[in-house]
């Protein structure tokens, strides 16, 4: 009988562009002799690890796969999803394009650039709070594994703030999410610093935070599913696509950061300057399609599309079965990502 493999999840944000990881759960969570032990999300991320470790709680393996999909039906707002046969001859890319052309974004975009998410006043409530509500938190805060971690950014003094077990509600969740173009920061008590605090996005500081999965009750194997592209070929020109590049640099930078980190102390255990005892070995493997997600732009993250969903998750599904056909025998022994070569 082969051994199980036990791995942590990072989960990345980038809005509706989040339904990709939905659907590498999904295909994850069909595989028995695969275990996960440990979950930190942001934004989105936050979202799925919030539906998978309710469900998983609840209703095991299959309850997590039904809670993710109620998620997701919820953020597109349908009952099903399906891309339509007139979408077949287009793709996203080009109904990414209409919708960013399209004069409701365009008049939407110039509103957050002239108006602030604090001049509705009375009337704004953030659009977030109908679906985190609905979690049920004994099930989300469990004790249980996977253990889960979310992070957020304290606007105060732009650091990192990551949740867990109890500390997890509804705010920490929105906290997660927080674009401030759009949103409202969100305020709570924050306990780390005994006062009332204001929080930003978590992809500011960590997207996602990988150090809370170095718990020593983990494993050493860490999946980040990369819905941020690393890189584009192409340079961009025009203002939208000069503004999602520096989006997707951004929310990127804090992840590279950790793992440059992460490749420095695993050459100095190579050289014996340290030992594997004082530090962490770990091992780095990543789920992504950075060729799908360089066709899409900041409005199909922003904008949910039940089209553009449907087409993420079915790409989740298959960079998850390319990832399980190929890279599943690394895990335990050695990182699919070869750090040296991503930072020589």
């Amino acid at each position: 009988m082969a051994q199980t493999k036990k791995i942590n999840l990072a989960l990345q944000g980038g809005g509706a562009h989040g339904a990709f990881t939905w659907g590498v759960l999904d295909r994850l969570l069909q595989e028995d002799g695969l275990e996960i032990c440990g979950m930190s999300g942001t934004s989105a991320g936050a979202l799925n690890g919030a539906a998978l470790k309710a469900g998983m709680i609840s209703g095991g393996r299959q309850g997590a796969r039904d809670n993710l999909e109620w998620l997701w039906m919820q953020v597109a707002g349908v009952r099903e999803l399906a891309m339509g046969d007139w979408m077949a001859p287009f793709g996203v890319a080009f109904l990414g394009q209409q919708m960013a052309n399209s004069l409701p974004y365009l008049m939407g975009t110039a509103v957050t650039q002239m108006m602030s998410p604090y001049s509705y006043g009375p009337f704004y409530k953030n659009p977030l709070a109908q679906i985190v509500e609905k979690f049920n938190y004994e099930q989300v805060c469990a004790h249980e594994k996977p253990l889960f971690y979310v992070g957020a950014t304290r606007v105060r003094n732009g650091k990192i703030r990551v949740f867990e077990g109890d500390e997890i509600g509804p705010d920490a969740l929105m906290a997660s999410a927080c674009l401030p173009t759009m949103f409202q920061a969100v305020e709570m008590f924050d306990k780390t610093t005994n006062r009332m605090e204001a929080f930003w996005d978590g992809g500011f500081t960590g997207n996602p935070a990988l150090f809370p999965l170095f718990h020593h009750d983990l494993p050493d194997d860490i999946v980040i599913i990369n819905i941020n592209p690393l890189e584009r070929d192409t340079i961009p020109t025009t203002p939208q696509d000069i503004q999602n590049r520096i989006n997707e640099i951004s929310f990127n930078s804090s992840l590279l950061r950790e793992l440059r980190a992460i490749e420095f102390v695993q050459r100095l255990i190579e050289k014996g300057t340290v030992t594997s005892d004082s530090m962490s070995r770990v091992r780095i493997h990543m789920i992504a399609d950075d060729a799908l997600m360089a066709k899409l732009s900041a409005v199909t993250k922003s904008v949910p599309n039940p089209a553009v969903i449907s087409t993420l998750k079915d790409a989740g599904i298959a960079a998850a079965e390319t990832f399980l056909r190929g890279d599943i025998d690394n895990i335990g022994k050695r990182s699919s990502v070869n750090l040296p070569e991503m930072f020589g």
